[in-house]
């Protein structure tokens, strides 16, 4: 019995340092992107409108198209013709959001220099992190400072300055926000005498980003304004055409209704195919 045993640990010895010859990969893990929900989420923050929520947005949408479907329904009669602009009114909220997000976030990536040099500052004048991002409820741009002072307050509620950070980010949704959160992070533990250099270079850098993109942009805007109105031309004269019954009903039949989602699906290419290639590629936020 005992020479089994032996035999069998000796076995298992064997087979183990064969098994070491053959070193498993690591299977790394790719960073989940962020769902619809979590998008939508992330434009409410960034357009300012705090109080509101995705389920919000997605009510408004349906009863803005219920609502616009059943008056052109009255008007012309014509369903077809209807349901395309009642699709197009339930879009109408998420655009609106999504282009107030869009410009406050090309207005803030002009006031982040401005905030990481105050820090800078603040850091350089022997405040601690804490303090440092908490004077920005007072000292930052007018736009952050709501921020940074549910920050301040956090801070002196719970004294955890890891938690702490994680609001702020969630509250800025911002992928410049995201970047001087967790550089704070890494020199709040790690320590050093180097943060005061690493964030002049952040400023430097987000100046100069926002230097170049707000020069492309110019250069690039009439290509995306060409393109809105290029794909709203056919629209807006159907809906003239809608105050004239006679001359719609021929999208009542089953021709006229492949005629309109045709033309809807090659607006819809069209326009997402030009300003794909005239508008310039949203940071996301990859440190979330």
């Amino acid at each position: 019995m005992r020479g089994v045993i032996v035999g069998l640990l000796l076995g298992i010895g064997l087979f183990c340092i064969w098994w070491s010859f053959w070193p498993r990969e690591e299977h790394r893990s790719e960073p989940r992107r962020a769902g619809p929900r979590a998008r939508l989420q992330d434009d409410i923050t960034q357009a300012g409108y705090t109080s509101v929520s995705p389920g919000n947005v997605l009510t408004a949408g349906a009863l803005a198209g219920l609502l616009v479907f059943a008056l052109v329904q009255a008007s012309a009669r014509v369903v077809p013709v209807a349901l395309c602009f009642g699709v197009m009114a339930a879009y109408a909220p998420f655009a609106l959001v999504r282009m107030r997000a869009r410009s406050r976030r090309a207005h803030l990536r002009d006031l982040w220099p401005d905030a990481v040099d105050n820090i800078a500052s603040a850091v350089r004048a022997g405040l601690a992190l804490p303090e440092a991002l908490s004077q920005l409820a007072i000292r930052g741009p007018e736009e952050l400072r709501p921020a940074f002072a549910a920050f301040g307050e956090d801070y002196r509620t719970t004294g955890r300055f890891h938690d702490c950070l994680d609001r702020l980010k969630e509250r800025l949704a911002d992928p410049v926000g995201d970047r001087l959160v967790e550089s704070l992070r890494i020199a709040r533990e790690v320590g050093g005498s180097d943060l005061g250099r690493l964030l002049r270079t952040l400023s430097t850098f987000l100046r100069e980003d926002a230097r170049t993109r707000a020069e492309l942009e110019t250069r690039q805007g009439w290509t995306v304004n060409a393109a809105r109105l290029a794909c709203a031309a056919p629209w807006v004269v159907l809906a003239m055409m809608s105050f004239q019954r006679d001359s719609l009903r021929a999208y009542s039949s089953p021709a006229g209704v492949a005629v309109l989602l045709v033309g809807a699906a090659v607006t819809l290419v069209a326009y997402r195919l030009m300003v794909r290639i005239g508008r310039l590629p949203q940071e996301e936020r990859v440190l979330r």
